[in-house]
């Protein structure tokens, strides 16, 4: 479905594409589960719902997302998916007793895994409010979707130079020194800076094309890639 540095059909027009029949609900659901499951997962949790809930809720929400009647009121005047899941999951909570069945979810379509382990260290932030957690973990999904088309690129061939090194600037906790990297690949310092220059420039490029498949309105994108990367933190900066 996705290239190594392309995303030829948006979310947002997956999610419009729903509209035309069960199995393009199914297609979507999937899709949209599997890749946005975090931050609706944190959200749930810090709204106080617990691990198996917050599971539950996440399926329950995508489908909701894709009733026809929700469908038919998706505007490009609602143009943020990060603002327009968030709406849906406070309904869901508001009527959750009314909430879709897991039989309804996707128009029939299978449970997405989610891993439990993984889940749980979401929550990292204690104390951290609903929306906070969500618009953190929104973040941190768009970016790790970012590094990997990055990953893939550079396996791929499109991007030359050895990849592990990008992981170990762009990760989390502190840098290694240049020096010891650079004499390990052998590079000197300055050959290595511009070579994770080069990496965090394209990286940028991959957060508004992922940050662009989440915005319906081009002149949203620029605070959108804005917001991402302020929340999340640019990797190897």
């Amino acid at each position: 479905m996705e290239g190594p540095s392309s995303f030829p059909t948006t979310r947002w027009t997956l999610l419009l594409a729903a509209r035309s029949s069960p199995e393009a609900r199914r297609q979507a659901w999937a899709a949209l589960t599997s890749t946005y499951w975090k931050p609706l997962y944190v959200f749930l949790r810090r709204k106080g719902l617990d691990a198996a809930e917050a599971q539950d809720g996440v399926q329950d929400v995508m489908a909701l997302l894709l009733e026809r009647d929700v469908l038919e009121r998706v505007t490009p005047e609602k143009g943020r998916l990060r603002s327009y899941l968030r709406t849906i999951a406070q309904n869901y909570l508001a009527t959750r007793h009314e909430a879709a069945t897991a039989g309804k979810r996707g128009g029939g379509a299978a449970v997405v895994p989610i891993d439990d382990v993984i889940a749980e260290r979401l929550l990292v932030h204690e104390g951290e409010s609903p929306d906070a957690a969500y618009e953190r973990a929104w973040a941190q999904t768009v970016m790790e979707r970012a590094l990997e088309a990055l990953r893939r690129e550079f396996e791929q061939g499109a991007r030359s130079g050895p990849f592990e090194v990008v992981q170990l600037f762009f990760g989390a906790g502190a840098p290694p020194p240049y020096r010891d990297v650079a004499a390990r690949h052998g590079m000197s310092v300055p050959q290595l800076k511009s070579f994770l220059h080069r990496a965090r420039e394209r990286f940028r490029q991959l957060v508004e094309v992922e940050v662009g498949e989440t915005v319906l309105l081009e002149g949203d994108r620029p605070d959108e890639v804005r917001a991402v990367l302020g929340r999340a933190g640019a990797p190897g900066a």
